[in-house]
């Protein structure tokens, strides 16, 4: 890095480097959009798990990575003459501007959840724009489908929510709930199992556990994540204690091996 340039304008010299095709790096100017996106995902979720373990010297790593997929799409982009980093860093700039007029105007605003309510209001103005004027918005327009599943779920309850339809409470949320584990039920013990009427079920289970999740303000994505990292906690000590006993796992009974982990839910929570 020269003495005048800034960090943002070394990384992007960097990335310019790699991408030059006589001396640049191999790997990096075989890629382009579709390729990077699924590093780019992943690096979002690396982020996401430093945040998770509290670990900030980890995070700070994987920030500079995730920053480095926006760097790497910006390159590619303005090789292709669609536009460059300083038009994204401008164009959201803007946007933060345009739906904070509470702080870039004289808008006032009483309370976040204020904020909340101004903030849908213009992301609907936006996204009204984006439609030709012969077809009317919708409210599931921009709603990515490549977002996790769960996540999608609640995005799409929340937009269906602005336009009245949604449970006013949790409770008939769990009749619901019953209702679709019994059609799932229904499905399993059919004659002939029909494995795409099988998976409609289990996928009606989700969306209105997604919806239950989202009316008792829980992130259903966070929630799996949670018990995904108590599982890998309990199966570790399971074959921890297998080891120290001098015992093979797959030779043990699964009685052994709920005690372990019944066990294990005492000292590794």
């Amino acid at each position: 890095m020269t003495d005048q340039q800034t960090p943002i304008e070394h990384l992007r010299a960097v990335m310019a480097a790699l991408r030059t095709p006589e001396t640049g790096c191999p790997w990096d100017l075989k890629q382009d959009f579709a390729s990077i996106a699924p590093y780019t995902i992943e690096e979002a979720y690396e982020v996401v798990d430093a945040i998770a373990r509290d670990d900030m010297d980890d995070l700070k790593l994987e920030l500079g990575d995730l920053l480095l997929q926006v760097v790497f799409h910006a390159r590619m982009a303005e090789e292709q003459g669609l536009f460059d980093f300083n038009d994204v860093a401008n164009a959201i700039s803007d946007k933060m501007q345009f739906r904070h007029p509470h702080v870039f105007s004289d808008t006032h605003v009483a309370d976040a959840a204020q904020v909340q309510d101004n903030w849908e209001a213009l992301k609907a103005a936006e996204r009204a724009k984006k439609v030709p004027n012969s077809e009317p918005a919708s409210l599931m327009d921009d709603v990515p489908n490549a977002l996790p599943g769960l996540t999608r779920a609640v995005k799409l309850q929340k937009r269906a929510a602005q336009a009245g339809f949604d449970w006013q409470a949790a409770a008939p949320i769990l009749a619901k709930l019953d209702e679709e584990v019994a059609e799932f039920k229904a499905e399993m013990s059919a004659e002939t199992i029909d494995k795409q009427r099988l998976t409609d079920e289990f996928g009606d289970m989700l969306f209105v556990m997604a919806n239950l999740a989202r009316h008792l303000k829980l992130d259903p994505e966070t929630a799996i994540r949670s018990t995904n990292r108590k599982f890998d906690r309990r199966f570790r000590y399971i074959e921890q204690k297998a080891a120290e006993n001098g015992e093979k796992m797959d030779a043990l009974s699964l009685e052994a091996l709920e005690a372990y982990w019944q066990e294990s839910k005492h000292i590794v929570g």
